[in-house]
């Protein structure tokens, strides 16, 4: 059953995962690599759909067409993904055609992504962005044939001088992944009461199993920003008994306090065994951690979490995380320290050595990346905040 976000009749959510919803969201930064591709466009000008005028420079400007649409799925049968997440069906342009240049109609998208820095967003493809039947590189492959080649902002005369073969690519997926991250629809829902149920139902009808949000952007696709606009026409449900079943058989939990059974017993706030984490700075998302421990706006990467909310531990793909001499990093040589978490509202909280309380030399933009420390001793305070993946 579609669901458009506006036919929940639910308020529309936070895009930043820490405030009302904001009306915007920057994707700047998203290639996790040395060498960063950049548009070099502004963000500033009007959104796609919304000119008033004919425009010339379509690497900066998403057109013809620029309503863009982010479709989650909740499959069940069979179930693919977490139990407690919703997964990703990708990203399109819903006023323009489909499949624009088979030249570019690339395969091994995982190998292109490892080759080009991005294996932390591989990494969450494989575990939120899988294909029912198990063909995720077919799934990949079709979502960036289908709808990625007839971007006009990726099209690789917009690229930088110098970009490898396949850098758009790359370059979308990775927008797709970072927008899906900052669109928690399990934890939304949980929040409004909605959780999964083999016998609760809810208004309107049929099974829920897909939810699209829906933006314009200003700039481009590669570091644009997203504009969330209400969903332009209503869903295809009926007014009442809507089923919301739980996930089971292949479906594993990200979250330790969710059973797998009965993903409808998770409570915001928990901590979960796998998670990304967000840094809040005056009540706004401004990216998050790296795998090294670093504060960054490029694609967050996955920490494995073990313990309880009162002790625990964490680790990334680089190693150990700990806290030495003041500074959080993570990498092989690094010891091991206990954290804790605090729970505010639905947020849960990173602290160390019962403070959350962190703080770096700079906030970070693009390719550049900083230290993180605990305390509030440098120029830029802030929160880290535990999301489930």
């Amino acid at each position: 059953m579609f669901f458009p976000v506006a036919a929940l009749g639910l308020v529309l959510p936070t895009l930043t995962l820490s405030s009302p919803l904001s009306s915007s969201l920057s994707v700047a930064g998203l290639l996790g690599r040395d060498t960063l591709i950049t548009s070099g466009c502004s963000t500033t000008g009007s959104a796609s759909c919304h000119n008033t005028s004919s425009v010339s420079n379509l690497c900066c400007f998403e057109a013809p067409g620029g309503l863009l649409l982010q479709t989650q799925f909740w499959d069940t049968d069979p179930s693919t993904g977490p139990t407690d997440s919703w997964t990703i069906h990708g990203i399109c342009d819903t006023t323009f055609e489909e499949n624009c240049d088979s030249s570019r109609d690339y395969t091994g998208i995982g190998s292109l992504l490892s080759a080009n820095g991005a294996s932390d967003t591989l990494s969450f493809m494989n575990t939120h962005w899988v294909d029912i039947n198990g063909n995720n590189e077919q799934f990949w492959e079709h979502e960036w044939a289908t709808h990625g080649t007839c971007m006009s902002t990726l099209r690789p005369t917009c690229l930088p001088s110098g970009s490898v073969k396949g850098a758009e690519a790359v370059a979308f997926f990775e927008t797709v992944v970072k927008l899906f991250q900052t669109l928690p629809t399990f934890t939304w829902l949980s929040n409004a009461g909605i959780t999964p149920s083999s016998s609760k139902t809810f208004t309107l009808s049929h099974a829920l199993n897909q939810i699209s949000w829906y933006f314009n952007l200003k700039g481009s696709i590669i570091d644009g920003t997203f504009v969330a606009i209400d969903a332009p026409k209503a869903g295809s449900c009926p007014s009442s008994g809507i089923k919301y079943p739980p996930k089971s058989g292949s479906g594993s939990s990200s979250s330790t306090s969710t059973p797998t059974s009965t993903p409808s017993g998770y409570t915001p706030g928990s901590l979960p065994s796998k998670a990304t984490i967000h840094a809040i700075q005056s009540g706004s998302t401004v990216g998050g951690l790296l795998s090294a421990g670093t504060w960054s706006t490029q694609t967050l990467a996955t920490f494995t979490i073990s313990g309880t909310s009162s002790s625990f531990t964490m680790t990334s793909s680089k190693g150990n995380c700990g806290v030495s001499s003041g500074t959080f990093s993570c990498g092989s040589g690094v010891t091991l320290t206990t954290f804790s978490a605090v729970t505010s509202g639905s947020n849960l909280f990173l602290a160390s050595g019962g403070s959350t309380s962190f703080t770096s030399d700079g906030t970070p933009s693009g390719s550049t990346v900083f230290s993180v420390f605990t305390g509030t001793s440098h120029s830029e305070d802030y929160t880290l905040s535990i999301v489930s993946t």
